[in-house]
């Protein structure tokens, strides 16, 4: 059963909620009971139901605190009170804390039946309004992406042409470039589209839970799985599934997912039978595979299976020529959102702009944006991006960033030789000085690369430079503290 079946009764009179279970389990309802506000929110967290219907009369304490308690939880819960007090104020209390309805004991079954039915009806109309506000949201997701770039009008047309088949469909590109909304462009572009879009996040999980997030699991399949749980494969049956950052999926489960891609079938964790599902599959990566395949982490049949059509969506420095337009989009959006309203960016500060490399591509340029509305100064802005500016050519010139690192001193390296060159005596650094500076400016320019590739994430950094987190830590304050005294002897000069 679904998410709008699920009921959970929280009564201390035993005998009333097993009244009221047999009642809605009649009416195919799926239910829990509770007895107490310990353990109908024990209970809750693993059931997660659409209704709660809650008795007020509690020993151990008010109903109301169990109502406000459920409700930080999962704020859109709807709650029916059940109380044998007609209290003004109890209602007016339980109201402003969310309850959906009040319904007096003792109990009439069809006046229950009818108030159920309301809060169905007033969920479905709720769910209806979020997703048409979802669809307005996307569209002009989808206008702001492909609206002004050659080369993201040609990503379109490519959609525009697989759209509308069961192709598998592979996106690519590096990280906050907007994989996500061409993979919902091809969803809202398909057939299926009123269908369930569910999205799944394989770096986000840990590869021990994502099995059973992505197949569901029977009960007792392991310690802790005391009900039936449906997997995101059958959330989306008839619908598309989305698996972000692919990559990232462990090896052993990337057998079962080509077995699904090739048979359309799995079998639940503690499962006895086979399962079919018609689901169309988009991933996403922002790694090249073809690497992780020769790497022997990624299996090569799998990787055939998923690139059956590729997208690739081109990094924001290769269309400079949006950078305006999402400013302005960026801009509207957060100001209103943040109620407040500072001016747009003056033609100097865009310029800057255009000449930052945008390692963090669209999603870096909107978190600035939402930056200077709530701060509101243009300025710091500025010496933001001068202060962490990357150098265009280099940052993803490498996959493996920390192999990119310059072996050899560059002419800035060296010092310049002081004197005369009429043949006299010059002021030169030996040859080991000369090497310490040229290995110091490498590790410098190396660990600049792969922070401004991982957007500051310096515990990210440090594992990618494969040295320790305490060890880039000290590393960087090195770094600070001989950026000063370079600053001191500049200013002397």
């Amino acid at each position: 059963m679904n998410a709008k079946s699920r009921v959970l009764i929280v009564d201390e009179d035993v005998v009333m909620a097993k009244y009221l279970a047999n009642h809605l389990t009649r009416r195919n309802f799926e239910v829990a009971v509770a007895s107490s506000s310990a353990e109908a929110l024990r209970i809750f967290r693993n059931f997660d139901p659409f209704l709660v219907l809650l008795d007020t009369a509690s020993r151990e304490e008010p109903g109301t605190d169990t109502l406000q308690r459920l409700k930080q939880i999962k704020p859109g819960l709807s709650v029916i009170v059940l109380s044998a007090s007609r209290d003004p104020e109890l209602i007016f209390k339980a109201s402003k804390l969310g309850a959906d309805d009040f319904v007096g004991k003792p109990i009439d079954p069809k006046e229950l039946d009818v108030r159920i039915s309301k809060v169905l009806d007033s969920q479905r109309l709720f769910g209806e309004v979020t997703q048409l506000r979802e669809q307005v949201r996307r569209q002009t997701d989808f206008t702001m992406l492909f609206g002004t770039s050659p080369k993201m009008l040609e990503v379109k047309t490519t959609i525009e042409q697989v759209a509308d088949t069961t192709a598998t469909v592979l996106i690519r590109g590096e990280s906050g470039t907007g994989k996500e909304v061409v993979a919902r462009m091809v969803y809202a572009e398909s057939s299926r589209n009123e269908k369930p879009f569910v999205k799944v996040n394989c770096a986000a999980i840990p590869h021990e839970l994502l099995e059973s997030e992505l197949f569901g699991y029977e009960p007792g399949a392991f310690t802790g799985a005391t009900r039936q749980k449906l997997g995101k494969f059958e959330q989306a049956n008839g619908g598309t599934i989305f698996l972000d950052e692919i990559s990232e999926m462990h090896p052993a489960l990337q057998a079962k997912l080509l077995h699904v891609l090739q048979d359309h079938e799995f079998s639940r964790l503690g499962g006895k039978r086979d399962i079919q599902v018609d689901v169309r599959v988009l991933a996403a990566t922002n790694k090249p595979l073809e690497r992780a395949v020769e790497e022997g982490v990624f299996r090569e049949d799998l990787f055939y299976r998923l690139n059956v059509v590729t997208i690739h969506i081109p990094p924001l420095r290769e269309r400079r020529e949006e950078i305006p337009v999402f400013l302005e989009y960026f801009l509207e959006r957060y100001s209103a959102h943040y109620g407040k309203h500072p001016p747009m960016f003056s033609d100097f500060a865009i310029a800057k702009m255009m000449e930052y490399a945008w390692p963090g591509n669209i999603r870096e340029l909107e978190n600035l944006v939402k930056r200077y509305v709530i701060v509101g100064n243009e300025a710091q802005i500025i010496r933001e991006l001068a202060t962490h500016k990357p150098i265009v050519s280099s940052i993803h010139a490498q996959p493996n960033l920390a192999a990119a690192a310059p072996v050899a001193a560059s002419a800035s390296t060296i010092p310049a030789i002081k004197g005369p060159v009429d043949g006299s005596e010059m002021e030169m650094p030996s040859l080991l000085e000369i090497g310490r500076r040229a290995a110091m400016q490498a590790e410098r320019e190396a660990i600049e690369r792969v922070l401004a590739q991982t957007r500051w994430n310096r515990r990210q950094a440090a594992k990618i430079l494969k040295i320790s987190y305490k060890a880039l830590l000290n590393k960087l304050k090195a770094m600070e503290e001989q950026s000063k005294i370079q600053t001191g002897n500049e200013e002397v000069k």
